[in-house]
Formats: C-alpha cells, sequence, structure tokens
C-alpha cells in the first residue's frame, strides 16, 4: 500500500493478534486439546481495542471536525463493520437453530439473534463489536479534544476523572458497554495523538527488540507469573497495550522486519473476516472430518480452511459492501453537493457583480472627479 498514514508494522501486530484469537478457540472447537493449550484471546482483543483508538486518532485526530468529516468518518466506520458482521451473525444464527449440530456458541432465539442485529449481542466473539461502534460514535467528542486541546480542556479533564474512576471500581473487564473497555481506547487515542509528534525519532535495533520483549510478556505474562495478576482487564494492561501499539507504530528496525512481514501482513488484511467466522468454519470441519483423520492433522486442517475461508469472506463480502456502501453515500454527497451549487453559485455571482458594481463606480466618480479639476484648471488658465 502508498497511503502516506499506512504503517505496516500495525497491520502485522492486528494479524499477529487474530491469530492469537484463533488458537484460543481450538480448545472450544476441539475439547480435547484444550489442556494442551496456552490461550490468550483476551490479550489480543484488548490490543485490538487499543489498535483501533491509536488508528481512530491516528487518521482522523488532525483533520477539522465539520459535519461532513464526521458523517464520513461514521459512514466509514460502518461499512467496514456491519456488512462482514451482518454475515456472520447469520450464519451463526443458521447454524444455532440445526438442533443435531449442537453449536459451541449458539445464538438462541429471536431476541438474542434481534440483540446481535442491533449490536448488542455477546455470543462468541461477537461481544467485543458492542464496544467497538460505541467508541465510533463516542469518537467525535474526542476529536473535538484533539483538534482543539485548549478549548476543550475541561472535557479532557473530565475524560481523565472517567478513567481514574474507571480504574478505581474496576471497571475494566467482560461487558458490552464502552465504559468496560473505555480505557484502552482512550490510552490508544492518546498514542495515536502523540505519534506525529514523534517525527524526529528514529528508533533503534534495541527498541525494536524491547518492543518485541514487551509484546511478548504482554501475552504471556499472566501464564508465566499467575499470582501477580490474575486478572487482565485493568489500567495497567491498557496503558501497556497502547505503549506496545505505539512503540510498533514507530516501525523500529527488528520488530517491524518481524510484523511488517509480507504473511503477517495478510492475516492483518483479512483479520476481521478471520475474527468473525474462524469459530463457525473450523466448528462445521471438524462436524465433517472428525471420522477421516486424526485430531492434530485435523486441527491444522480446520485452521488452513479458516485462513482461506477469511480470506475468501474479506475479498467477496468485507471489501466489495464496504465499497459499494461508501461508494453511495460519496455519490449521495456528490448529488447533495450539485443540488446546492446553483444557488450558492448565483448568490455569490449577485455579490461579485455587486462589487464589481462598486469598483466600477468608483472608478467613473474618480474619472468625473478628474475632468472636473481639469476644466476648472482650464477656466482658471
Amino acid at each position: 500500500m502508498s497511503r502516506p498514514d499506512y504503517i505496516p508494522s500495525l497491520d502485522g501486530l492486528r494479524g499477529l493478534a487474530a491469530l492469537l484469537v484463533v488458537q484460543a478457540h481450538i480448545g472450544l472447537v476441539f475439547p480435547n486439546a484444550a489442556s494442551h493449550l496456552i490461550t490468550m484471546g483476551s490479550e489480543a482483543v484488548g490490543l485490538f481495542f487499543a489498535l483501533s483508538g491509536f488508528l481512530m486518532a491516528h487518521l482522523y485526530g488532525s483533520r477539522p471536525v465539520t459535519r461532513e468529516n464526521v458523517l464520513d468518518f461514521l459512514v466509514s466506520r460502518f461499512a467496514r463493520i456491519y456488512p462482514v458482521y451482518l454475515a456472520a451473525v447469520l450464519l451463526v444464527a443458521m447454524l444455532s437453530g440445526m438442533q443435531s449440530l449442537n453449536f459451541v456458541q449458539p445464538i438462541i432465539g429471536g431476541t438474542e439473534f434481534l440483540r446481535h442485529v442491533f449490536l448488542l449481542g455477546s455470543s462468541g466473539v461477537f461481544w467485543s463489536i458492542p464496544p467497538e461502534i460505541q467508541f465510533y460514535l463516542f469518537f467525535p467528542i474526542l476529536w473535538l479534544c484533539l483538534s482543539r486541546p485548549q478549548r476543550y480542556s475541561g472535557v479532557i479533564v473530565g475524560l481523565a476523572v472517567l478513567v481514574v474512576v474507571d480504574g478505581l471500581l474496576e471497571l475494566p473487564g467482560p461487558g458490552i458497554l464502552l465504559l468496560s473497555k473505555l480505557p484502552y481506547f482512550l490510552f490508544g487515542a492518546l498514542a495515536g495523538a502523540m505519534h506525529s509528534c514523534w517525527d524526529k525519532w528514529r528508533p533503534s535495533a534495541s527498541t525494536g527488540a524491547f518492543t518485541l520483549f514487551l509484546l511478548a510478556v504482554f501475552f504471556v505474562y499472566r501464564h508465566v507469573l499467575p499470582g501477580f495478576s490474575p486478572e487482565f482487564w485493568s489500567l495497567q494492561s491498557a496503558a501497556a497495550a497502547a505503549v506496545i501499539v505505539a512503540l510498533v507504530a514507530r516501525q523500529p528496525p527488528i520488530a517491524a522486519h518481524v510484523l511488517a512481514a509480507a504473511p503477517v501482513r495478510f492475516f492483518g488484511a483479512i483479520s476481521f473476516s478471520l475474527y468473525l467466522f474462524h469459530v463457525p468454519i473450523m466448528f462445521l470441519v471438524r462436524r465433517a472430518f472428525e471420522a477421516l483423520m486424526p485430531e492434530p492433522v485435523l486441527i491444522l486442517v480446520a485452521l488452513g480452511v479458516a485462513a482461506a475461508g477469511a480470506w475468501f469472506i474479506h475479498e467477496t463480502i468485507e471489501v466489495p459492501s464496504r465499497r459499494l456502501l461508501v461508494g453511495l453515500w460519496r455519490h449521495h454527497r456528490w448529488r447533495a453537493d450539485s443540488r446546492e451549487t446553483p444557488a450558492e453559485t448565483i448568490e455569490q455571482a449577485i455579490l461579485d457583480l455587486q462589487e464589481t458594481e462598486k469598483r466600477l463606480l468608483g472608478g467613473e466618480g474618480a474619472a468625473r472627479t478628474g475632468i472636473r479639476e481639469n476644466g476648472d484648471e482650464k477656466l482658471r488658465a
């Protein structure tokens, strides 16, 4: 990609997080393997939240906060998330309705289905989508704070107090409300806002090695030191996630070589489809082939099919639907602008004409004054 705001290492970081979520759910689909796995799904999702906050601030924070820009942002985010999310919800609802399948993360009943359709559901991986969408709706307020920090200093102080209260009450934790995940988004957004201020800093290879070390510690510390911090969701982990995202975004040597590698970036590109669809795909592979091959081989096949299926869904649903919805929105904007343009043009033309007339009248008055003065001089002569 050649976009100036594109950071390859962040794509790789997203891909790594998506793979760890998939790995965390192998034991869900293949219960016999659960005891042999160390899962890091919560850490991966926390990193997703911080990364989302970073990217929103990085991509939009420096743009003017206008009605048009805010609407463009909301439409872009909706087009990015909802169509492929709805396809995943429909697939899971269909599998849940087949009693003989006994799907592992079902959506049961019409009420649950409607909750998921309206972005309030919590079945399986879908629990993380409501706080993400709620953050997008909240982001214009944060956008104002980023664009005019002095004018909205009171709001910034209020958000800081809210984060402190959030931590004291131990609200960061499971839940589908933004408040339970707000520190991850806010710390990530703060890192994104600071990113442009670090242009003169060129990280060294040792910084890259430290970044990879910090990333490894972030994912494994709960398993190496279970008594140190049994709960993942906390202000400390939110701050750590934001620091990791900020360091990775600088693309330090060694870390960039790993995270910006093409295979890792590929998983970053398909990460959302992989995140949404890996459980139903792996479940269907297990049900179809469990009698034909040993479980270790079946797990590898399921992982491969999940990756291929996610790529196919990314190419046939996620990307085309996003382009279609954004294209329709831009067409609507163009038509709305074209309807407004004639009146604006006429009004501006009238103002320009009036200004021209004033200039002409002023010139004619000066000319007439000059003629009179010349005439008086001739008379005096």
